[in-house]
């Protein structure tokens, strides 16, 4: 029986339509993946079912009453329960605190603290979600600030759940931990709508699998007659083939840190003497959760910040001090973590942007006074045509683009140079399964022609299948670099979670 329907449900932005005409529904015990290219409409359709939005046609009913337009109030009423990909939780309250928040009468004249924690009780025990209701959640992990974030949801009786990428911060262990905490709640007929880029995982945990392209239900499928090929194709409207990683001899050292920690505002640095050395010919990963120090090592190998003490040695040069335009100059490659924030300026034009890292050069500008513009303009042009990068031509903003155009704009500009070292940070979040295989191709050839990458990613799949060597950080400190085969997907989720069983033979592999 269904809980939800959404029928014909119509969003446009102007001239573009982000949602055409879309009918969907959810089963009660039902998990329905929601898979899409990115830019496809998932998260405007998922904004208008928990009222962000008004549609400009259509209806959404729960249980056959018709949710009332643009009411987020009336949306969590019904039952609907959202759990976004960046939580929405109250550091400096406690667990218990962050679940009740809201919910209670502004009148009343005191908080049933008693009542909301046997309730919470209860449902941490029944979903399997343990959490301590009197710790702050500035002290929780990743992981147990999303069963908060469950409970909070579940706590006021939600029938549906809408989950935003929900494992791109989670370790493997955190990953099967939820996915079994989605199999009680389906047995107590919780609808469940399951929004992720990873087919691996849709395919394990949906029942349905429901694509989008270009704001268009493109095809409804059990999961059971499904597989990646045939999803893939679906969204992005032809056969997508990941690049495989082939045999190469690695080459000379690149980079190398030695005995490098970085201080943060706290005692505890953000970087602890950290030792790393990439080779030409070669792709370094970096595997860990969010927010164990990827940051500060992307930012220290960009020349945002200074180390605090150790050695950064690039192309056989020890660098007393980082800057941008000093990493730049010596041959690195820079692909930041955010696009939007920090990899483009979205107001410039797209040829600004494919200049900006090499405009002092002789080819782009008479000394520091003049640009080039037209030899700006036709380079523009060679590379919008080399990186496939579908925009309306070097003049349009680059905020318009979308975000797979905008990271081959991205890739254009730090690969054209051929450097010698790149920093792939994140180069591939948020990409559908064709923006995914263009990117790494690029990143292959890269290495094929001999530069040698750090990739700094949360997909550990993804390390898996393209890294010669992974590292894993945990709390501002590396391990020692071990070959992907020799660990098993379980052993390299503990060490992300801290465990780090550092053997004889690993440390020979390291030497």
């Amino acid at each position: 029986m269904s809980i939800l329907e959404i029928k014909n449900i119509t969003k446009n932005f102007g001239a573009l339509v982000a949602n055409d005409d879309i009918s969907l529904s959810l089963d009660a015990g039902e998990i329905l993946a929601l898979l899409g290219e990115n830019g496809a409409g998932k998260t405007t359709l998922m904004n208008i079912l928990f009222g962000h939005y008004t549609a400009d046609e259509g209806s959404i009913s729960i249980d056959g009453e018709i949710l009332p337009p643009g009411s987020t109030e009336a949306a969590i009423k019904a039952g609907v329960g959202m759990v976004h990909q960046h939580f929405t939780l109250a550091d400096n309250l406690s667990v218990l605190d962050n679940i009740i928040l809201g919910t209670e009468n502004l009148f009343a004249w005191r908080q049933d603290l008693s009542g909301a924690r046997t309730k919470l009780e209860k449902m941490s025990q029944e979903f399997g979600l343990a959490v301590k209701p009197d710790v702050l959640v500035a002290e929780l992990s990743v992981g147990e600030r999303q069963r908060v974030e469950i409970l909070k949801v579940l706590y006021r009786d939600a029938r549906v759940l809408i989950l935003d990428e929900p494992t791109a911060v989670l370790t493997p262990q955190e990953t099967e931990g939820l996915f079994a905490t989605l199999k009680k709640l389906n047995a107590k007929g919780l609808g469940v709508i399951f929004i992720s880029h990873k087919l691996n995982e849709i395919l394990a945990i949906s029942n349905r699998v429901a694509v989008l392209r270009r704001g268009a239900i493109t095809g409804i499928v059990n999961t059971a007659d499904a597989d990646r090929a045939m999803l893939a194709e679906m969204m992005v409207g032809r056969k997508v083939t990941r690049p495989r990683l082939e045999d190469a001899v690695a080459g000379d050292a690149v980079l190398q840190l030695s005995g490098l920690s970085v201080a943060g505002d706290t005692p505890t640095p953000l970087l602890n003497n950290i030792n790393l050395e990439v080779c030409a010919h070669e792709i370094v990963g970096v595997a860990g959760v969010a927010g164990n120090g990827q940051s500060a090592l992307a930012s220290l190998l960009s020349g945002l910040i200074q180390p605090a003490s150790g050695t950064l040695e690039l192309l056989g040069e020890v660098l007393s001090e980082v800057t941008p335009n000093l990493m730049v100059s010596r041959g690195v490659g820079r692909i930041p973590e955010d696009r939007h924030a920090s990899g483009v300026v979205g107001e410039m034009p797209v040829w600004e942007n494919l200049i900006s890292e090499t405009l002092k050069s002789p080819e782009m500008s008479h000394g520091r006074s003049w640009i080039k513009k037209l030899d700006a303009l036709k380079r523009t042009e060679q590379l919008i045509e080399q990186y496939d990068v579908r925009c309306e031509g070097p003049l349009q903003q680059t905020k318009l683009l979308s975000g797979g155009n905008m990271q081959k704009l991205i890739l254009a500009r730090a690969l054209s140079t051929d450097p010698a070292f790149i920093l792939a940070n994140q180069p591939v979040r948020g990409l559908d399964e064709g923006a995914i295989a263009y990117v790494q191709t690029q990143l292959l050839a890269a290495r094929q022609r001999g530069a040698g990458i750090l990739l700094i990613s949360e997909d550990l799949d993804e390390l898996i299948s393209l890294c010669d060597k992974l590292v894993v950080i945990y709390h501002g400190e590396l391990s020692a670099p071990f070959a992907p085969k020799q660990k098993t997907v379980q052993e390299i989720g503990l060490m992300m979670a801290g465990h780090r069983p550092e053997t004889a033979h690993e440390a020979a592999y390291a030497n």
